[in-house]
This record gives C-alpha cells, sequence and structure tokens, in this order.
C-alpha cells in the first residue's frame, strides 16, 4: 500500500503520516526528514542539498527521485510518502518506479490549508536540537519557556526553514511548482481525498481514516 499525502508545509503532514502508519502498519517515508539527516551526517547529497533547503528552496529532482526510491524499495512499496513527490516530474518518476514493480499508488491524501495558518504555525516552531522535540509559542509552549522539557537545560532553536522570509518563500515554491502535482494525479485519474487541515488534529485524522477504510473496503 503506498500512500501520497500532499499539502503546504506547515499542513500537518508529519503529525498525520504517524497516526496513518500506526493504522496501517506501513514506513513513514518523509523527504525533509531524510533530508535533515543525510544533511547532518555530511554525506554528499546532505551537502548538495542543504544550500536549497536553507533557502527555502526546492532540492532537484534527480537528487530526491534517487533518495526516495532507494526509500521505497527497503520499505518493500509499503509507506506513506511525506514530501514527495513535490513536482510533477518526481510524480511522473514515482508511477514508473512502482509500475517496474507492479505496484501503485492507493491513495493520494491532500490536505489543505491557508498560507495565513502556515505562516503563523511554521514561525512560531520551536524545537530541540538533541531529541529533535517540536513546541510552539504560542499553542505548544514547554514547562520552561525557551528550553526542551525532555533535555533539561537544553536551548530550543528555530530551525533555518522555519524562519519568516524562508517560510514566504517555501509556500511561493509549494504554490509554483508542488501544488501542479494535484493537478497531474487528478489527470491520470487518480482521486484526490481533500482534507481540510484547518483544525483539530483528532478530527483531521478521523477524516483520514474514514476516507481511507472507505478506499480500502472498495478494493
Amino acid at each position: 500500500m503506498v500512500i501520497v499525502l500532499l499539502g503546504p508545509p506547515g499542513a500537518g503532514k508529519g503529525t498525520q503520516c504517524k497516526r496513518i502508519i500506526e493504522k496501517y502498519r506501513l514506513v513513514h517515508l518523509s523527504s525533509g526528514d531524510i533530508l535533515r539527516s543525510e544533511r547532518a551526517a555530511g554525506t554528499e547529497l546532505g551537502k548538495k542539498a542543504q544550500e536549497y533547503m536553507d533557502s527555502g528552496k526546492l532540492v532537484p529532482d534527480q537528487l530526491i527521485i534517487e533518495m526516495m526510491v532507494k526509500a521505497i524499495a527497503a520499505a518493500n512499496g509499503n509507506c506513506v510518502l511525506d514530501g514527495f513527490p513535490r513536482t510533477v516530474v518526481q510524480g511522473a518518476e514515482l508511477d514508473k518506479e512502482l509500475a517496474l514493480k507492479a505496484k501503485k499508488i492507493s491513495a493520494v491524501v491532500n490536505l489543505v490549508i491557508d498560507d495565513e495558518v502556515v505562516e503563523k504555525r511554521l514561525s512560531g516552531r520551536r524545537s530541540c536540537p538533541v531529541c529533535g522535540a517540536v513546541y510552539h509559542i504560542d499553542t505548544l509552549k514547554p514547562k520552561i519557556k525557551g528550553f526542551c522539557d525532555k533535555c533539561k537545560g537544553q536551548k530550543l532553536v528555530q530551525r533555518p526553514d522555519d524562519k519568516p522570509e524562508v517560510v514566504k518563500q517555501r509556500l511561493k515554491t509549494y504554490h509554483e511548482q508542488t501544488a501542479a502535482v494535484v493537478g497531474y494525479y487528478s489527470d491520470s485519474g487518480q482521486e484526490i481525498l481533500d482534507i481540510e487541515a484547518d483544525g483539530p488534529i483528532d478530527d483531521i485524522t478521523a477524516e483520514i481514516f474514514e476516507k481511507l477504510d472507505s478506499l480500502v473496503t472498495a478494493r
């Protein structure tokens, strides 16, 4: 089962992916997480991708496709794709790779949310550089302002790609390139499951599960 989860940065894809993989026992493949891991490890891919990530621009298709095809193969084609495909070229290449293995996309979930909400979410996000825990200056405050609850004394930081000016660039890039992926799948006959992502997390999850369950039952 291969599920593609689409939506702008800050729509909640990471949170919903974690819930989807628990219910359907799939592997969560986040292109952003894999890229950050490669960058932290100082790999060749990480070094090439760093300049693009820090400026809010998309990493070139060839680098992403190579990385994600490898990850999908390792998951035996049973996964949720978070942040991939981000361009029509990536979507077409993904379809080709799946066809070679007699597989195809099971569902495309599209999280829909206004830019203003995204900007507020991301610009206020803070994370722990040690354990990776995520907080928000307004909606998910740590017990001690500016410090991680788990890693006592560890100061929280703002990721470079969460700075206001970078967030605006990320959204601009999304609308110019990534949003077209929805059209690509729609034109190819793939049903798009649109989900309003500005609301309680549990309600969003429930709607996703309801629609995915109906697809699974239909098969």
